[in-house]
């Protein structure tokens, strides 16, 4: 019955996010939505941990949209098929083991990097103006800036934001202090409340729009750009592994599991998910620390909660798609700038720079790497700084 509970419960916080980083990445809610479904019952069926939670993650977005945008969105069903295919070969190889052991340091920072992403990619959501010309997030974000100073604010926009934002974070204190446990996440309760108000006072704001009722349609696979999509294929697969492996070990952390999850049933499960994702016209996916830890949380027991969040998730595609097409993307906006405020977590960061010196300059330069050049490279130059430092001060580096 906690399995049950624990699904649900994931189901209704994993909703907002899969809609959110599917119009993120370039490609559309409804293609978030078939990811969080078919890869989240492929990978927990598939694979080695009983507590993961996969779909479409922020960390994945930021390598998806350059794609997206040089080569369009008939071209990632080939990229996900290649990279899921090269996370598969890494279970195969057994190099599980060896990308579970990035330092912990570069994992903070590089989360840290995520977390200002994912919010700099909100910016032309919330001010509800067209998105600024940019590849990168930042550049983006100013030229978006920059448009709203010219044309005006969407100040409707601006106001669900911020309701959104009161809500999501006032709502758990006020059911503390209530004394009320009520089983709803704080997301759900500020979509469902700011969407109501939308439509009751007829806000005039752009909606998520028309959602199929279905699981996803097969895709045509274009073979045409192959080589070029290698790169950014090997990038995808490596940035799977890295989150997917990453999340499960926190998992375990939270759960004080003696038996810890197996790192290349885990990337074998993952491969196959973003593989089968990208056929139905998803997405890569990963193993997503932020539902995984509501999983954890809820007191799940089995992979059983995983699954059922996936079958939660496909009665909502196929029975309230309507009512899913209604929701602000301004809400979606709210929502995600305060996940990324969640997953930057300024208390863990402050005690992490209050360690030592080489431990600090590790987090912050490979967070500012991160958002400066991307989520690769940020990792790259991250145990780089580390593999030397450990060196220079003459301790064993942890890779």
């Amino acid at each position: 019955m906690t399995d049950l509970i624990a699904g649900l419960t994931v189901a209704i916080v994993a909703l907002p996010l899969a809609l959110g980083f599917g119009i993120t990445s370039g490609m559309s809610a409804a293609a978030g939505l078939s990811t969080a479904i078919i890869a989240g019952l492929l990978a927990a069926l598939f694979g080695g941990s009983k507590y993961q939670v996969s779909g479409p993650t922020g960390a994945m977005t930021v390598i998806l949209i350059p794609v997206v945008h040089q080569f369009g969105i008939s071209a990632i069903p080939a990229l996900g098929i290649m990279a899921g295919a090269m996370v598969v070969l890494m279970a195969i190889f057994k190099l599980g083991a060896i990308i579970n052991r990035v330092p912990w340091m570069v994992v903070e920072g590089f989360t840290v990097g995520i977390a200002f992403i994912i919010s700099l990619q909100q910016i032309p959501l919330a001010l509800g103006i067209a998105k600024g010309n940019g590849e990168k997030s930042y550049v983006v974000a100013w030229n978006s800036l920059q448009n709203a100073l010219t044309i005006g604010l969407n100040f409707s926009s601006l106001l669900i934001v911020a309701i959104t934002l009161m809500i999501k974070f006032s709502y758990p204190v006020l059911t503390r202090k209530l004394g009320l446990t009520l089983h709803i996440p704080a997301s759900f309760m500020a979509l469902l409340i700011v969407t109501l108000i939308t439509k009751l006072f007829s806000i005039d704001v752009v909606t998520i729009g028309s959602i199929p009722r279905s699981l996803g349609a097969l895709q045509k696979i274009e073979f045409s750009n192959l080589t070029s999509l290698l790169i950014p294929a090997l990038w995808i697969a490596l940035l799977a592994a890295v989150e997917s492996l990453l999340s499960a070990r926190v998992a375990d952390g939270m759960a004080h599991e003696k038996v810890h999850f197996e790192p290349n049933r885990e990337l074998f499960g993952q491969g196959i998910a973003t593989v089968a994702a990208s056929i139905f016209g998803g997405m890569p996916a990963t193993g997503a620390i932020a539902r995984t830890s509501v999983n954890v949380r809820s007191h799940a027991k089995s992979r059983l909660a995983s699954i059922f969040h996936a079958l939660v998730l496909l009665f909502i595609a196929l029975v309230a798609a309507p009512l899913v097409s209604q929701i602000p993307t301004a809400v979606i906006a709210g929502l995600l700038l305060g996940t990324s405020y969640r997953i930057l977590n300024p208390v863990s960061i402050m005690e992490s720079l209050r360690t030592t010196k080489s431990e600090a300059s590790v987090l912050i330069v490979t967070a500012f790497s991160t958002v400066a050049i991307d989520l690769i490279w940020g990792m790259a130059i991250g145990i780089a700084l580390h593999m030397g430092l450990a060196r220079y001060s003459k301790k064993p580096a942890s890779l």
